[in-house]
């Protein structure tokens, strides 16, 4: 959304402009965004530190950190991952668990997630 929104598909587009919707990202999110960040595979022209990047997540964008919690730990631990495409990224599995625990929608562009709908999983996948 932030480094190229020229990626999203117009389902996405129109959700993002809705002036009733709010918008989180999962602190598990935000930690691979750092991390991304700190190895100068994102952002690295646009803010100064990763600090300014996390802080521009809730005072730019409007996108409210949701921390994670134990309620999330425990949907973690019953997920049944997606051995058929190799899916076995724990972030990834972290993020699906997070949304399905707080009856989210995640918008995702990763092929591997619609397998999670079959576990509560609602998801707008953003193709590109």
């Amino acid at each position: 959304m932030a480094l190229d929104p020229d990626s999203l598909s117009n389902d996405v587009l129109m959700v993002l402009n809705e002036p009733d919707t709010l918008l989180y990202i999962s602190a598990e999110s935000v930690k691979e965004l750092v991390v991304a960040y700190k190895k100068k595979r994102l952002g690295t022209k646009k803010w100064k530190t990763a600090e300014e990047m996390v802080k521009a997540i809730e005072d730019v964008f409007y996108v409210q950190i949701l921390p994670l919690k134990k309620e999330h730990l425990e949907t973690f631990s019953r997920l049944r991952t997606n051995d058929a495409m190799a899916h076995n990224d724990p972030s990834d599995h972290m993020i699906i668990s997070h949304a399905i625990t707080e009856d989210m929608t995640l918008v995702s562009s990763d092929t591997r997630f619609p397998f999670y709908r079959r576990q509560g999983l609602k998801l707008l996948y953003n193709e590109r």
